[in-house]
């Protein structure tokens, strides 16, 4: 196995002849000053024509600017076999469908059990050497599509166009209740509960965050809503969701006990029927890094997503 990773290559275009191979590296292929000053200390880190250069010289059309990143490990990371689906995987991307209960990475008190050791043992075994590097992440009971990087370069551009907006992520979610209009936003800035840290609410003083919702079905106990996030706060749509009056059904953690009797058990009843909140990341679209053009990924409602939302349709009278 080679030392590094297959290069990323950029061929100058005419208009760019003259222009120092420093600001092809930063402006063209947006490569970080601290990604630069890594791979400037690697044999092969950063090479024109097949030879390697200082970044002071000045390039030519047609000249093949290319970077080479050495391999790294996850030594961090116990390699375990556990199971994942895989949604697509190249040189550069690994997408998956996170199940419901799997923590994303390593944590105090969780060390194990965590889908990157799975993919490191998924890895180790295909005789492949990567480091596990999520560009964003799923609450442990949230399920559906999450994007890993296989290098500093992917996941620096991953992270810039999540930045910038251009990242659409896409979520299902089943709900007590409905809200008031077919299509809307919430607009709620969002911060720690001064009762518990381990609770998010809306709060004036909190970071912004802003959510799209789309109603696309209702029964007379509940509602299934498409949700776009505009923003990545932790618990942005469970927050969000409990603040319009819908909570998700099965959140134990943003649940609402209603005042009157008859609706206080129905949500009892459905919050029995869902071990978790029923949130599914079903859509994620971005601009691949390196090979160019936008890739979309789907991830089906999980079967206990399903089961609840047939359970709604056959129970409740939908509207």
């Amino acid at each position: 196995m080679s030392l590094y990773y297959e290069p990323i290559v950029y061929t100058i275009p005419p208009e760019e002849e003259g222009m120092l191979l420093k600001t092809i590296l930063q402006k063209r292929m947006n490569i970080s000053r601290k990604l630069i000053s890594k791979l400037k200390l690697t044999e092969q880190g950063i090479m024109l024509n097949g030879t390697r250069v200082y970044i002071s010289v000045k390039v030519k059309s047609g000249d093949q600017v290319e970077i080479r990143m050495e391999r790294e490990r996850s030594d961090d990371i116990l390699p375990e076999p556990i199971p994942f689906e895989i949604l697509f995987e190249d040189e550069h991307l690994l997408v998956v469908n996170k199940a419901a209960g799997m923590i994303v990475h390593p944590t105090h008190g969780h060390y194990t059990g965590t889908l990157a050791n799975g993919v490191v043992h998924y890895w180790q075994a295909k005789g492949e050497l990567f480091r596990f590097r999520p560009v964003h992440r799923l609450d442990q009971e949230t399920t559906g599509v999450l994007v890993v990087a296989k290098n500093p370069y992917v996941h620096q551009h991953i992270s810039e166009q999540m930045i910038a907006g251009t990242v659409d992520k896409r979520y299902t979610a089943l709900v007590h209740g409905r809200p008031e209009l077919q299509e809307g936003k919430v607009d709620g800035p969002i911060d720690r509960s001064p009762d518990n840290p381990h609770l998010r609410m809306v709060t004036p003083d909190g970071y912004p965050a802003l959510t799209l919702y789309k109603l696309e079905e209702v029964w007379n106990g509940g509602s299934r809503i498409g949700l776009k996030l505009e923003s990545g706060r932790t618990h942005q749509i469970r927050v969000h969701m409990t603040y319009i009056g819908c909570p998700l059904i099965g959140d134990k953690m943003y649940r609402i006990t209603p005042d009157d009797a008859a609706q206080r058990e129905r949500y009892d009843q459905l919050d029995a029927r869902m071990p978790r909140q029923a949130l599914h990341a079903s859509e994620l679209s971005l601009e691949h890094p390196v090979t160019g053009g936008r890739l979309t990924f789907y991830a089906p409602l999980p079967e206990d997503m399903a089961e609840m939302q047939e359970l709604l349709r056959a129970q409740y009278f939908s509207e």
